[in-house]
């Protein structure tokens, strides 16, 4: 059997130890420093001071399943196919929201290590993520989300509610993504994986802001998690997805440009198409409002038009025409829309007032993300780095979806 696999120019050694990589979703980098220096959490502390502890940046848009692909297949969404949340399909016109794998081009790493022989474990807090993750996974996938639900058949693991010791946890809860952690911990423990992928939820972040009672207890939370993995032998890892950003003015409330509502404004009424790629089903987290939108012109010809009046808005940080997006962004070209915005770290984008439920989000200051002010996130590992894998670090742009990388290859004896 060979001792690696190869996936997207990158080799993978097949792990000699257990290694858990963990993806905190939406953990800005302030949520770590401040819990450092605040004494939240020792252990991510222990991982910087005795292993690696250092800032990536997430793929565009700074979205969860485009950076969860990423990280899974170690390369950005021009390889990989997935670029948001949600999309349209521009041969049907239908606005489709991405459960599954038919747009994910290629393997995963957890799939291609499954299928060598290595006990692999995906866990997802979200269970839109599952069957991407699960893709061609001869192991154990499953979401907290849906945990209640498993009969064990399709899911690798038949006796769920006993080996975590709870029922499946409030989809709109930080208890989603501790359940993920207990769960990969007691695969871990008992031996029945050997590599672990554990996706978490942002809802805590899309509630709280770093130092806020909330969060702190949050992070505690995982942090203790965290240590005991390293403490039963594995080497831990973890990376975010994407950072968070406040999105209101001094007076808490949310700036918002309705995308769609302008462009028909000036345009007429069905003179374009806004789609907003963070909506998934966990809409009370951020009310589908986020920083970086697709818009479809209904006339080519508007195209520019429409750019210009957009480059306008004192929301709007960039606009791209759809090839510009793709080769700046690593995204695929032929799934690209005419036109890409990304707004401001303190604004989101919407489509249509109507079609966006703000009373969702009012009862904290909206916090949201995908645009380039929230793709910074911390990339940690337990254990020390080798010379090489040092080096690498400090000359080249580090991404998250460097991380299973590190953690295979680049780990000291």
């Amino acid at each position: 059997m060979s001792a690696h696999i190869e996936l997207h120019g990158r080799q993978y050694r097949l792990p000699s130890q257990p290694v858990v990589v963990v993806c905190i979703d939406g953990c800005d980098p302030e949520y770590i420093a401040k819990g450092i220096a605040d004494g939240i959490c020792p252990n991510i502390a222990r991982f910087h001071a005795e292993g690696y502890g250092a800032t990536a940046d997430c793929v565009m848009p700074s979205f969860t399943n485009p950076n969860n692909v990423s990280i899974v297949t170690g390369a950005p969404p021009a390889v990989h196919g997935i670029g948001g949340n949600y999309y349209l399909d521009r041969a049907s016109g239908q606005e489709i929201m991405m459960t599954d794998a038919r747009l994910l081009r290629g393997e995963t790493l957890l799939g291609l290590m499954s299928q060598a022989g290595v006990p692999t474990a995906a866990i997802t807090a979200k269970d839109k993520l599952r069957k991407v993750l699960g893709h061609n996974l001869d192991g154990i996938c499953f979401s907290s989300e849906k945990a209640d639900q498993y009969d064990g058949s399709a899911h690798g693991i038949a006796d769920l509610r006993a080996l975590v010791g709870r029922s499946a946890p409030d989809m709109y809860s930080g208890d989603l993504s501790l359940y993920v952690l207990d769960a990969g911990l007691a695969l871990l423990r008992s031996g029945r994986a050997r590599l672990l992928y554990l996706s978490l939820s942002d809802y805590v972040q899309h509630k709280h802001a770093p130092g806020e009672p909330e969060s702190d207890a949050f992070l505690r939370a995982v942090d203790e998690r965290l240590g005991q993995m390293a403490d039963a032998g594995a080497v831990v890892a973890f990376v975010a997805d994407h950072g968070m950003s406040g999105k209101t003015d001094a007076q808490g409330v949310p700036n918002i440009l309705f995308l769609q509502d302008l462009l028909e404004t000036t345009f007429g009424t069905g003179s374009a198409r806004v789609i907003c790629p963070i909506t998934d089903p966990f809409v009370r987290h951020h009310g589908a409002l986020g920083s970086f939108v697709r818009v479809y012109a209904a006339d080519p010809d508007m195209i520019e038009a429409m750019r210009e009046l957009i480059l306008e808005q004192s929301a709007v940080e960039r606009v791209y025409r759809g090839e510009e997006a793709a080769r700046e962004l690593e995204l695929p070209l032929d799934r690209e829309a005419d036109l890409v915005v990304v707004s401001r770290e303190h604004h989101v984008i919407g489509s249509c007032r109507h079609e966006h439920d703000l009373a969702s989000v009012n009862d904290h200051p909206l916090r949201s993300h995908g645009g380039f002010s929230e793709q910074p996130v911390p990339f940690v590992l337990s254990r020390p780095l080798t010379p090489v894998y040092q080096d690498r670090a400090s000359s080249t742009r580090l991404r998250n979806f460097d991380i299973f990388e590190f953690a295979l290859n680049g780990i000291s004896a």
